[in-house]
C-alpha cells in the first residue's frame, strides 16, 4: 500500500477513505487496466499485418510514463497472487482477457493459415506472453539504466527477432 501511495501521492489512509481492502485497490487498478488491455487490442487489431500488431502489444509497456513503476508493480502484483488466492484469481483474469485477446488477434492472421511450427494460436500468445514477462522483469532490473527509447527499441528486436523464429520458418516440421 506504500508504493501505491507513494505512486499517487497520497496517504494510505486517504487511500483507505476509499477502498475497503488493499484487495480492492488492487480491483481497481486491474479493472482500470483490463480498459487499458481492451484499447490497446483494438489498436492491434487494426494494425496492418501481425508483426505491426505484435509491435503494438509487446511495446506497450515500455512507453508508458515510468514504466519501471508499471513493472515493478506487475511483479509485486505476481508475488502477492503466489500468497493471496483472491489476488491469484483476479490476476488470472487479467492475464486470460490479454491471452484470449491476443490468440484471437493471431488466429485472425494471414500468417496463421500454414501455422508456424505446427503451433496453435494460443501456444503462440504464450510464447509472446513469456517474451513480454522476461520484458518486464528486466526493466524492473535495469529502470535507471535504460531510457524508454532505448527500453522500445530493444523491445521491437525482441519482437522482430522473436517473428523471425516464428514465422520465418512456416515451412519447417513442427516442433516436438
Amino acid at each position: 500500500m506504500h508504493h501505491i501511495s507513494d505512486a499517487a501521492g497520497i496517504s494510505v489512509g486517504l487511500i483507505y477513505r476509499y477502498f475497503a481492502s488493499k484487495e480492492a485497490v488492487i480491483g481497481a487498478l486491474a479493472e482500470e487496466h483490463k480498459k487499458e488491455l481492451t484499447q490497446l487490442l483494438e489498436r492491434a487489431r487494426s494494425a496492418p499485418t501481425l508483426l505491426a500488431s505484435l509491435e503494438i502489444l509487446l511495446t506497450s509497456h515500455c512507453c508508458e510514463n515510468q514504466p519501471q513503476m508499471h513493472s515493478a508493480f506487475v511483479v509485486d502484483l505476481f508475488a502477492e497472487a503466489g500468497r493471496n488466492p483472491a489476488m491469484a484469481t483476479l490476476v488470472r483474469d487479467v492475464l486470460e482477457a490479454g491471452a484470449a485477446g491476443i490468440t484471437e488477434v493471431i488466429a485472425r492472421a494471414p500468417e496463421m493459415r500454414d501455422a508456424p511450427h505446427g503451433l496453435k494460436p494460443r501456444e503462440v500468445t504464450e510464447l509472446i506472453l513469456a517474451a513480454s514477462r522476461g520484458a518486464i522483469m528486466r526493466d524492473v532490473l535495469e529502470h535507471s539504466e535504460v531510457s524508454a527509447a532505448e527500453r522500445h527499441e530493444r523491445q521491437l528486436k525482441v519482437v522482430r527477432q522473436l517473428w523471425k523464429l516464428l514465422f520465418d520458418h512456416a515451412s519447417e516440421p513442427a516442433l516436438t
